[in-house]
């Protein structure tokens, strides 16, 4: 028996590191690919915590609503981070491996971070029905207490959520295949890369992730169907605000909400169309909602007019730049 065991163990080569496969293609589309998602990268960055400097500068802007806003901006900054820096390093390299303890890394993180966007959108739903449903009692009831809880779920929800996934994987054995047909670890990638059959596995991986975001979009639907018609009985200014806001809100879980459902919900087996997906909720729904909010929404763009007036004033960059070439003649 030792003996047998011992011939099992030579004779699997344990895998130790996986190859993602990306965006295959010539040199010269690769070159393009690192150029455009450089640039969405820098402008995610840019954009999501320029809307966490604005919350976070202008006093009129501390408000339960743009306090969850500035916190889903850092979920965004997140979400494009646990994989496009990675995405954009392997366009340079000719063998794009990734560590078993590095893929595992990314499955933890894609899952916590997209986990609690998806309940953070939730706690933005929550707020708007109060603000909308119940104005009177709108400072009583979101308190700075409910607001802090109202983040800290979020993160909980998509702990146990990435903990619960993560254990379904952590133990399985890899012995074979070692190619991840995406740019990151996919979980349900990844496990039918395991040398053992993982249909149940993936059957709970589904179910686990689509019991959250399908109850997560329900929840959504049902208290913005709640908002809309109110918003509908009333025809007041205020509510024209509100439609404003709503539209801009609804339109970012659209975004979001579609591909996730679409890749863990509807059985589908094409790949490449998984990938597409993958790339529009980790890349462009983060540099699409700072453009949504910014465009919707009247105090944020009069608050970026005013933080550029105080830290571009007239004559001061020049200034800078005066300064700068005095001392490099020095």
């Amino acid at each position: 028996k030792f003996l047998s065991k011992s011939m099992n163990e030579t004779n699997h080569s344990w895998v130790t590191e996986f190859v993602l496969l990306g965006f295959s293609g010539s040199q010269e589309l690769q070159s393009f690919l690192l150029f455009i998602f450089s640039l969405l990268y820098l402008a995610i960055l840019l954009g999501n915590f320029l809307i966490i400097l604005t919350v976070t500068s202008d006093s009129r802007l501390h408000t339960p609503m743009y306090f969850l806003l500035a916190n889903l901006s850092f979920i965004d900054i997140c979400v494009a981070s646990f994989a496009t820096p990675k995405m954009i390093a392997d366009f340079l390299a000719e063998c794009k491996t990734t560590s078993l303890e590095a893929c595992l890394a990314q499955i933890f993180s894609v899952h916590l971070f997209a986990g609690g966007e998806m309940v953070i959108l939730v706690s933005m739903a929550y707020d708007h029905y109060v603000a909308i449903c119940k104005p009177l009692h709108y400072t009583t009831i979101m308190s700075r207490r409910v607001c802090i809880t109202l983040v800290l779920i979020p993160w909980g929800v998509g702990l146990i959520h990435t903990t619960s996934q993560l254990a379904f994987t952590v133990n399985l054995p890899f012995c074979g295949p070692n190619q991840v047909d995406s740019f990151f670890c996919d979980l349900p990638l990844v496990t039918k890369l395991a040398c053992t059959d993982t249909y149940v596995i993936s059957l709970l991986i589904v179910a686990d992730s689509g019991f959250l975001s399908l109850s997560s979009f329900l929840l959504l639907v049902v208290s913005y169907t709640v908002i809309l018609i109110t918003v509908r009985n009333r025809s007041s200014a205020s509510m024209a605000k509100a439609r404003s806001t709503l539209t801009a809100h609804i339109t970012v879980v659209t975004l979001f909400f579609g591909p996730c459902i679409f890749i863990y919900v509807w059985p589908f087996s094409g790949y490449s169309v998984d990938k597409v997906l993958a790339v529009f909720y980790t890349i462009f729904t983060p540099i699409l909602n700072p453009v949504i909010y910014t465009l919707r929404t009247k105090e944020v763009k009069a608050a970026m007019a005013k933080l550029k007036s105080r830290y571009l004033k007239s004559g001061q960059v020049s200034a800078v730049i005066r300064n700068v070439l005095f001392l490099e003649m020095k």
